[in-house]
């Protein structure tokens, strides 16, 4: 309830007592109650609506071949034709990455002389809130 002229009788500026306001029973003129639906309640249409939204969010998906550590030295000499070894071996399973966060395992393979990824193993959630770590 909004205090008025109406409902204080006088404000007094020199007592050290604050106005009474009088009491309200939270029903005030013109007020209408509101009744919030249930968050369990959401139908299946809801759910694929919802689900639409994030469809056109794109990702950056980043495979990895492997990795090595070369001293700055070492990176001025590289130049055509050098080979840099890393730490994967031929054959061995890449790491898929969205956004950066680890997603799945995969192989090399080569569909119409473009390479592509086979996933073979789809990351656990236990092992991507370790990755969160």
């Amino acid at each position: 309830m909004v205090a008025t002229d109406k409902n204080i009788e006088k404000l007094d500026t020199n007592s050290s007592n604050p106005p009474e306001i009088p009491e309200s029973n939270g029903k005030d003129a013109g007020e209408k109650q509101y009744e919030f639906s249930g968050l369990s309640d959401t139908s299946a249409s809801q759910s694929s609506a919802n689900m639409e939204l994030i469809l056109d969010i794109p990702l950056e998906i980043t495979v990895e071949v492997g990795r090595t550590r070369i001293l700055i030295a070492e990176l001025l000499k590289l130049g055509q034709g050098s080979v840099v070894e890393l730490t994967k071996v031929a054959g061995e399973t890449l790491e898929i990455f969205a956004n950066k966060k680890l997603i799945a395992r995969g192989e090399v393979v080569v569909i119409k002389e473009k390479y592509g990824i086979r996933i073979t193993e789809i990351v656990s959630p236990m092992e991507r809130i370790e990755g969160l770590k």
